[in-house]
């Protein structure tokens, strides 16, 4: 009797991926070099895109998706079709900072009314540890009328994909896979194995996984927290904080992290869902929520910079003219979830200054519908009392100093430049004239 492995790799049996956003995609698409993969998502305006070969998150490439053999759809009752689910779907957090799971409940629910006898299901999304088993499970059971570990079994496998990073790619990520059994762990382990070419590490259980993925992004939390401190303390003493981290990172065991803006669906979400946890069970994070509280008042601190960059300038604070250049989380992602320069823009017109925003890469559609904003072209900004790189997307970074001056009034002394990411050289900088200010 063959296997689901062996019958996945036969293409006897299909793979569905539920959740086809910057995790999901390329997952997807690196599957259907193998197997028979249902890509699906509830979003058809999405699925009509990859169906036309066009990848708006720019994880795979439009001719990756063009090319690849994923059956996109939109109708659920074709996960029938499959006995291997990979659950993809976003997990953030709620204004008042808890988990939201209504989206993976909600997946969970679509895969129950669809799921068949012998199936296995992969939850890839970030979960504190216990979701799987203890919210995730009932529901497939409920929605199904099947019972598991005899009808079918649950498995954990955190997604690791970096946005916009075109080196760490979801082959060369050593993954970690778990499942609710050994059968279920050698079988998810297997197919895995399939595309991930940097190997797997199987972990003991499911909530070792689901622990394993929330603190990884809780330790870059914090010591980008520990950074944004530095800055703070730094500026107040007149020091360059980048300066002093160059020097530092002489050392050979100096971890090399900068200060800036933390936001994004994962370094800005991921440790709520381990304190969330951990309250539940009586203990306050002490230091997990003190570097929370730091890296979310980042974009409050910058815009009060750029208002003191204003008046030591000279410039009229209110209707001053700013430009703001980069809205995404992150550079060279055109994703603005959870983007921290929303801040700065929110702050900035506390002072009755309206910020102009452009950003080449981001997804405007996206940004207009949850933040309300507008972007305009870089080439359209010009008279400027102050200019902001809150994104070091490479269309900025490749800019010189001298570049920089269409964007300012002409003849203007005192230009204000704040660099947020240290993008630019700040000798160069101050010797073009610009108030220069950086974290």
């Amino acid at each position: 009797m063959m296997s689901l492995f062996e019958k996945l790799l036969a293409r006897e049996e299909k793979l569905s991926l539920v959740g086809l956003g910057y995790v999901g995609l390329p997952i997807a698409v690196s599957f259907s070099e193998h197997l028979d993969v249902i890509g699906f998502d509830v979003n058809l305006e999405k699925v009509e895109q990859y169906r036309r070969g066009v990848d708006p998150t720019r994880e795979a490439g439009d001719e990756a998706v063009k090319n690849c053999a994923v059956d996109f759809t939109a109708d659920e009752t074709r996960l029938r079709e499959a006995k291997f689910h990979i659950v993809a779907v976003p997990t953030p957090v709620r204004k008042d900072k808890t988990p939201d799971l209504s989206l993976v409940e909600s997946a969970s629910r679509l895969v129950g009314r669809n799921l068949t006898p012998g199936s296995i299901v992969v939850y890839e999304s970030t979960v504190y540890p216990g979701v799987t088993e203890e919210i995730c499970l009932p529901i497939l059971e409920r929605e199904s009328g099947l019972q598991s570990p005899a009808d079918f079994r649950v498995a954990y496998s955190p997604e690791r994909i970096n946005p916009g990073d075109k080196t760490h790619r979801l082959e060369n990520i050593v993954k970690i896979v778990s499942g609710q059994d050994a059968e279920t762990l050698d079988t998810v382990a297997r197919v895995y194995s399939l595309v991930v070419k940097a190997g797997v590490h199987k972990a003991a259980s499911i909530k070792i996984a689901e622990a394993a993925k929330v603190i990884e992004n809780a330790q870059r939390d914090i010591n980008i927290a520990f950074m944004n401190e530095l800055s703070l303390i730094f500026n107040k003493m007149g020091i360059d904080t980048k300066s002093v981290l160059e020097a530092a990172s002489t050392k050979w065991n100096f971890l090399r992290f900068y200060p800036g803006l933390v936001g994004g669906h994962c370094i800005g979400v991921d440790p709520y869902y381990l304190t969330y946890k951990a309250e539940q069970l009586g203990y306050h994070s002490q230091v997990i929520l003190a570097g929370r509280r730091i890296n979310d008042e980042m974009g409050k601190y910058v815009a009060e910079n750029i208002v003191k960059k204003l008046i030591e300038a000279d410039i009229p604070v209110k209707n001053a003219a700013v430009a703001i250049f980069g809205f995404t989380f992150k550079e060279n992602c055109p994703d603005t979830r959870n983007t921290r320069v929303i801040d700065i823009v929110r702050e900035l017109r506390e002072y009755g200054i309206k910020a102009v925003i452009s950003d080449p890469v981001a997804d405007a559609c996206e940004a207009g519908k949850e933040y309300g904003v507008e972007f305009s072209p870089a080439e359209s900004v010009k008279g400027m009392d102050a200019v902001v790189f809150a994104v070091a997307h490479d269309d900025f970074s490749r800019l010189t100093p001298a570049e920089l001056e269409p964007f300012f009034k002409a003849g203007q002394p005192g230009k204000v430049l704040i660099d947020v990411k240290g993008v630019f050289d700040r000798q160069q900088c101050e010797r073009q004239g610009y108030t220069y200010w950086r974290l």
